[in-house]
Formats: structure tokens, sequence, C-alpha cells
């Protein structure tokens, strides 16, 4: 593949063969098809190796690299983007679902919206086969023409999934990379959002999988979870009270970096000291995954009739 896309996908695995090809199916069924997709296995000891080479040698959008060593989620997560050419870009997960539309819609608000920086859909989460067991209102303040609303919205609601829309590639290269303490995929959004605001189209497009695999249930304590994100936390140097310090720290750092008036600096301070205050308040750590499981009602959708090849799955 020569002629330079559009936009780039980067997917970082490490022993996905459960769901990848699932994954696959439903980034190259999306109706837009000016992408690459860049796979970085980092270095799986299962059958994920022989999925990849199995795409990539029948769609040339697929650019397929094979870690010599496991490095770590988040070191592979920055890689994917240092590999990637187009002047878009999108993580996206080897277990997640994408509705055929996701690419188009967020690609067609950017265009839409040139002050807009990054695009994403409406979500739920979905179970191990697919099937839908939490929906998820979007009530961040991301939308915001004002930076200090932006960062206090992604301070005090639950969310912080949102670098995995459709980013703007020259702005995600002046932010500081991905880290890997506690917390640090929040610190990295809100510093996203300092940049410039995000557009949220109405749709319900991603589906993101919870399932016993997935890294956050299988690595259930602090150090473990980063220690997941990068082997290099497993000394004793890095202790918990370490790792949470630099979550505190990277909303600083991220206030600092982020091309803000004074006036707006100071007011970011103010949220992070109130959020600060308020971390022993109950609920203060909800996530989206443990939220009650829908019943039938108007969110309730065919998912198998929304993602490319899931069709022969409908009832």
């Amino acid at each position: 593949m020569t002629a330079q896309p559009r936009l780039s996908i980067g997917l970082p695995v490490y022993n996905g063969e459960e769901y990848l090809a699932e994954s696959l199916d439903a980034l190259l069924g999306q109706t837009y098809e000016d992408f690459e997709l860049v796979i970085s296995d980092n270095a799986s000891t299962d059958g994920t190796e022989d999925i990849c080479r199995k795409y990539a040698a029948r769609d040339a959008r697929i650019r397929y690299i094979r870690l010599p060593r496991n490095v770590g989620a988040t070191p592979n997560h920055n890689y994917v983007f240092t590999e990637s050419r187009g002047e878009l870009f999108k993580w996206a997960s080897h277990d997640d679902l994408y509705g055929r539309d996701l690419l188009r819609r967020c690609v067609e608000a950017l265009d839409a919206h040139p002050d807009v920086i990054l695009a994403h859909a409406d979500q739920a989460v979905v179970d191990g086969d697919g099937q839908l067991k939490v929906p998820y209102d979007y009530t961040l303040a991301t939308g915001s023409p004002r930076p200090p609303e932006r960062f206090r919205s992604l301070l005090f609601e639950p969310g912080g999934d949102d670098f995995y829309g459709v980013l703007r590639a020259d702005v995600l290269r002046r932010v500081k990379p991905m880290d890997s303490y506690h917390h640090a995929d929040r610190t990295f959004v809100a510093e996203i959002a300092l940049h410039g605001r995000f557009h949220q189209v109405p749709e319900l497009l991603y589906f993101r999988r919870d399932h016993p695999g997935r890294a956050e249930r299988a690595n259930p304590s602090k150090r473990s979870r980063c220690v997941n994100l990068d082997p290099r936390r497993a000394g004793r140097l890095h202790p918990t009270p370490r790792l949470l310090a630099e979550y505190v720290l990277g909303f600083v750092t991220a206030i600092r970096r982020a091309p803000l008036s004074a006036a707006e600096r100071r007011m970011c301070y103010r949220h992070l000291a109130a959020w600060m205050t308020s971390r022993a308040r109950p609920g203060a750590g909800e996530r989206v995954e443990d939220r009650a499981p829908v019943g039938p009602g108007p969110r309730t959708v065919s998912i198998d009739a929304l993602v490319a090849g899931r069709e022969g799955r409908q009832a």
C-alpha cells in the first residue's frame, strides 16, 4: 500500500485470539474505507499472530507488526501512533465492536467542525457474546467552547474512553504521550480536551466489550493494572502511593502544558482542587461497566444488525 490514507487506525494487541477476528471484521466492514489499520502484536503467545497474518494477506489496508517482546499495553498504544501516516488517527481495541458507520460519522463531524479535535459516538457496554449490557448516556461537557468546563466535566463524570474516538493527529502529537500510572488514560483525555473541544455523534456506534479476560478485570489491583500497562512498573520504585501521586500530577502537567490563558489555567487548578477534596464521596470511583445491567426498553438495540461480520447471528 503506497497511497497515504486519510485515517490511520492503531490496534495494539496481546493474546487477543478470542475476540480479535470479530473486531477486525467490524473495522474492515466500515462504510468509510480510506484508512490503514496498523496492528502491533505485543509478542502474543496464542493464535493472535496467525489471525493477523490471515487478515493482512487478504486486505491491503492492514499493516501487521510483531514486537519481539512484550513491552506493555501503554508503550504499545503509543507505538502504533508513531507508526501511523494519516492526518486523522483512531485507537481500536482488539475486543470491542464498531458499528458500520462509526468512522464515517466521526470523519464527517471533523470535516463539518474545523474547531473540533476529536469525534466519537455514543457507546454501550456489551458482554462476551456481544449482547447489550449497559447503555452509556454521554454527559460530559467536552463539547463546550470553554477549556476549564471541558476539564471539569472529565474530572467529575465517569468516562474517559474518548481517546478511542477519531482524533486530529497533529493535535495528538502536541500532547504528552499516554503514561502507565493509575488512571493515566483519564489525564491523557483531559490534556487532549484542553487543546480543543470534542464532538459526540448522537448514534449508538461504539460497543465496549466487558469480559473476564479484559485487562481491568484480569488485573484487579492498582499495581497489577499498572504493571500490565508497563512491565517497568513492577519494581519497588513504583509503589501504589507513587502511582496515585503521578495520577494527580498528570492533571497538573496537563494544565501546565495546555495552550490556556492565565485565567483559564487558574480556573482549571480550582476545579482540580475541588475534585481532590471530593474523592472521598460515595461513588467517586464509578465505572460505566459497574452500572446496573440494562433491561428491556428503548435503548435495547440489535448489535448484530449494526456491526459488520455479525449478520449471521441475527435471529
